[in-house]
């Protein structure tokens, strides 16, 4: 059941880390919108760039950039590319 995220890197290690509770997903309840689809790549961005902003107290632009740049290096984002 222990898998990492493919679109965050998230470790996910319970049950409910998983969309729905589904452990054949490979994203994370946090990447999944509510229909249990994993999100895009620009509402990934968008998120995750919040979140480092909330989390961190980074300004916008930096956190936008660093999460590109860790965004690059996941696998559910391997050459693809948004706004």
């Amino acid at each position: 059941m222990d898998k990492t995220c493919i679109a965050c890197g998230m470790p996910m290690t319970k049950v409910e880390h998983y969309p729905a509770g589904n452990t054949s997903k490979n994203y994370c309840v946090h990447c999944a919108k509510p229909d249990g689809s994993m999100r895009t790549y620009d509402e990934a961005l968008e998120g995750m760039t919040r979140f480092m902003i909330r989390s961190q107290g980074m300004e916008e632009a930096p956190a936008r950039a660093a999460v590109k740049e860790m965004m690059a290096r996941l696998p559910a984002w391997q050459g693809v590319t948004g706004k």
